[in-house]
């Protein structure tokens, strides 16, 4: 079993402040059936957060527009791979792509992914399963994990953007310089 199984600090990117979220982490682990575990923990003010609400977990597009977690996913030395995106309510998108933003419009995903989310006092949990058939098939993988989080209370700017790593000065999840955590495919 390869692992990130010591949270992950998810940074919040300096142009997008987010005073309602005190902290954001990740951790991933492949597990032996080569499915992809991912637990994502934030801690803040939660009822200052716009948490999406569906009456059925099911695929969606969009859903980046509102809070949702994020993996990246691609292999070490390729250019292709896939987007995770991952909502509280339960509903996901998955898409793969050729390179930078070229999107493979062919992918379909044969499955969809496991999310169950937990709400407490002063925090939610996410703990998320990429079937291994959704992946990209490599020896190793890379991935950039990262939130989008939207808050109820503030009207200029209310997404605020959090990622292992930004290398840009806007927020931009598909740059392959954030995919900076390596784990070995089972």
């Amino acid at each position: 079993m390869a692992n990130a199984d010591y949270p992950l600090q998810l940074l919040c990117h300096p142009a997008t402040p987010a005073p309602m979220v005190r902290l954001i982490e990740a951790r991933a682990t492949v597990e032996p059936d080569g499915s992809l575990s991912l637990n994502y923990r934030l801690w803040g003010d939660i009822a200052r957060l716009r948490l999406p609400q569906s009456p059925s977990p099911e695929r969606s597009d969009s859903l980046w527009q509102h809070t949702c977690f994020e993996a990246f996913v691609g292999s070490v030395g390729d250019t292709a791979y896939r987007e995770f995106n991952l909502s509280p309510s339960g509903q996901w998108a998955a898409y793969a792509f050729t390179g930078y933003r070229q999107r493979d419009e062919t992918f379909v995903p044969s499955t969809s992914p496991q999310i169950v989310t937990r709400f407490f006092a002063g925090h939610l949990e996410m703990d998320v399963t990429l079937p291994r058939q959704t992946l990209p098939s490599a020896p190793r993988l890379q991935l950039a994990l990262a939130a989008v989080v939207e808050a109820d209370d503030i009207a200029d700017g209310r997404h605020s953007y959090w990622a292992l790593r930004h290398p840009a000065a806007r927020p931009d999840f598909h740059q392959r310089d954030a995919f900076t955590l390596e784990l070995a495919a089972s």
